[in-house]
């Protein structure tokens, strides 16, 4: 190996642990979007719940916006990289579950899985 390669073991650790992307799309043809179903509320707690349990920073969890993921049908959604795992979410308590359980412990919310199968 020369010296500008970099072998997997040598690989650095991710700047944060997980992302959470949500989008904020809004489609002003009157199709459905993340926009039009609270999706800035949901992630505005979301940034406040992981700041209060002293969950953000390098090394722990970011929370995002997004533009469109392309997901509309399944609106409002949130992604969790690098675990790739897609969210809806209808309210505070959905986005406080998905804080404690996914962003904090790294165990999946299945209830509030998007289907895999369901695009825009």
């Amino acid at each position: 190996m020369n010296q500008d390669q970099v072998s997997s073991t040598d690989a650095p650790a991710s700047y944060y642990e997980r992302h959470i992307f949500f989008c904020l799309n809004e489609r002003k043809n009157g199709e459905a979007c993340c926009a039009l179903q609270n999706a800035q509320a949901g992630f505005e707690h979301c940034k406040l719940q992981v700041k209060r349990a002293g969950l953000s920073g390098p090394g722990q969890i970011r929370v995002n916006k997004a533009g469109c993921l392309d997901r509309c049908a399944a609106g409002p959604v949130a992604v969790v990289y690098p675990d790739a795992v897609w969210y809806s979410f209808v309210d505070n308590d959905d986005i406080d579950e998905i804080v404690e359980s996914h962003l904090k412990r790294g165990q999946v919310v299945e209830r509030l899985r998007v289907p895999p199968d369901l695009g825009r």
